[in-house]
């Protein structure tokens, strides 16, 4: 008679967890690294944060913000901070339309995707060179700061808000125009050459096959670029381009502190609500 051999389970090897990180000298010896390459960065930029607690300075500071304090909400200081929120609103949106002009034909024109003479492989050699030519410019466009044109502008055109909006109309139409451009070309571009391969025009492949496949990515950053021309706007104030910006430096050099705090509240209210829109807008469109 055969005894029965009970089938036990073979009992698997204890994994025991290391007592220590396994990368943990890995890590350490990357942060160590970040470090001593950040540090000739804080040097050239004399980055002492430490001189924020001294006496001194934070006395300074202390009184700097007791001016703040009370806050100027007189019907007609709010009068004018109403009309001068509006008018950055208005030179935000009138700056982001003019920059949609300038960046939409030059982003199609930097677009290897839509260019006829690159189906066969490479592109012939005056199309390249325009293309080149183009990105060029939406790099020079790009590299100049907002404020710089608006300083060009005041002198050309006087003070007032048509200074800002022309800055900002030339810096984002570069910065629109190369990023319509690389969202364009980073999608499947299949269907826009099959459609160019049967006689099918640029514009036409364009708006048939490539915009709809990223319309919600191009729409969603252009909403972006807005909600940032409504903040650039504010900062451009400052040297003469109108608007909140103007004014809230015009209390600075007053040195009135209430009527700076209060128009702060309503910058950081207006950007809350640009926010909000901005974000509801994308979810819209997405």
């Amino acid at each position: 008679m055969t005894a029965s051999v009970s089938h036990m389970p073979t009992p698997r090897p204890r994994l025991d967890a290391p007592a220590r990180d396994p990368a943990f000298f890995k890590r350490v010896f990357w942060l160590g690294l970040a470090l001593v390459m950040l540090w000739p960065l804080g040097v050239a930029t004399e980055f002492r944060l430490w001189v924020l607690w001294e006496p001194e300075n934070r006395q300074v500071t202390a009184q700097f913000l007791s001016t703040f304090w009370p806050l100027i909400y007189s019907a007609e200081f709010m009068d004018m901070v109403v009309r001068e929120t509006w008018r950055t609103v208005a030179m935000a949106t009138a700056g982001v339309t003019l920059a949609l002009v300038l960046a939409i034909p030059l982003s199609l024109m930097a677009t290897r995707v839509l260019s006829l003479s690159a189906l066969s492989g490479r592109m012939d050699r005056w199309p390249a060179v325009l293309r080149w030519l183009v990105r060029a410019t939406l790099i020079v466009l790009r590299s100049i700061p907002e404020l710089i044109w608006a300083l060009v502008f005041v002198r050309v055109v006087g003070l007032g808000p048509t200074a800002g909006v022309l800055a900002i109309a030339l810096t984002y139409g570069g910065m629109l125009g190369k990023v319509y451009a690389e969202i364009l070309e980073s999608g499947e571009s299949h269907a826009t050459q099959t459609l160019m391969r049967n006689g099918s025009g640029r514009l036409q492949a364009f708006v048939y096959a490539l915009l709809p496949s990223h319309a919600a990515e191009l729409a969603s950053y252009t909403v972006y670029r807005w909600e940032c021309a409504i903040r650039s706007s504010v900062v451009l104030g400052f040297v003469g381009a109108g608007g909140l910006g103007q004014q809230l430096d015009n209390s600075m050099k007053m040195f009135n502190g209430g009527e700076v705090a209060t128009m702060l509240l309503v910058f950081i209210t207006l950007v809350a609500l640009a926010d909000r829109v901005s974000a509801w807008l994308r979810k819209a469109l997405a």
